[in-house]
């Protein structure tokens, strides 16, 4: 598997604004001109969209240890192709199959490229923030690079999977909102949307909730995360997973 993405900054902080994942047929490798061309006719190359928290990832030559911009990167808007991170790491083992000469997108609730932000300070920001989403006011973040907008949003593929995660506090009620509005308008562009539960909430309260487990976990729920990550992805499109 290999990953691509497109960087941006603005007002010193980093955003990733754009990324992809390639599934290969066997011993395949796609160069970024490859990649170019299969993006103009995105209708036929990209199956579908995998929904995550935020990035912490670098191109290849570089590491997430600092800012890029510290690391001598340029951000000329173009793709380049990304260091795997965990997320990556379990695609790489987990998407195979009916997947395999297509791209997958993966979109982030929030584009900021920086590390350990849940649950931190700047959760309070982003949720003033998509407060005023929709207002003429300005915000912490820039709304382009680190929101999505959800009445417009462009989604290519069958299906989108979302593992956003689930350890949003009940006063982040606006991060709520755009969590559970982002797959709402999944559903509403007829899009498969699937993604993993625990036992705390079945599947339609979690699509009402907007509560959806991680593909990445930690301690006693490592394996059985990535087991169920695993399996929600030995269909295509893929499934709805109890994860337990």
């Amino acid at each position: 598997m290999q990953a691509f993405g497109r960087f941006s900054t603005n007002f010193e902080l980093e955003y990733l604004v754009e990324q992809y994942i390639y599934i290969p047929e066997v011993d395949e490798v796609l160069t970024i001109e490859e990649l170019e061309k299969m993006l103009e006719i995105k209708r036929k190359s990209v199956i579908g969209t995998i929904f995550l928290y935020n990035p912490t990832i670098a191109p290849i030559g570089y590491n997430t240890n600092t800012k890029l911009a510290s690391q001598g990167y340029t951000f000329d808007g173009r793709f380049c192709e990304l260091i795997f991170d965990n997320n990556c790491n379990l695609f790489s083992s987990a998407i195979k199959g009916g997947y395999r000469g297509k791209l997958i997108e993966i979109k982030y609730l929030f584009g900021l490229n920086r590390p350990n932000i849940e649950p931190t300070a700047v959760l309070e920001e982003f949720d003033a923030d998509l407060d005023k989403y929709a207002s003429d006011q300005l915000t912490r973040y820039d709304k382009e690079l680190n929101y999505q907008d959800y009445l417009n949003i462009r989604l290519s593929g069958k299906f989108v999977f979302f593992a956003s995660g689930n350890k949003f506090d009940r006063h982040h009620k606006h991060i709520i909102n755009y969590v559970r509005n982002l797959s709402a308008q999944a559903s509403k562009l007829g899009k498969t949307v699937a993604f993993m539960h625990d036992n705390n909430y079945d599947a339609q309260e979690s699509a009402e909730g907007g509560y959806f487990l991680p593909a990445i976990a930690t301690g006693k729920f490592k394996d059985v995360r990535a087991n169920s990550f695993k399996k929600a992805f030995s269909t295509f499109p893929p499934s709805i997973i109890k994860s337990s």
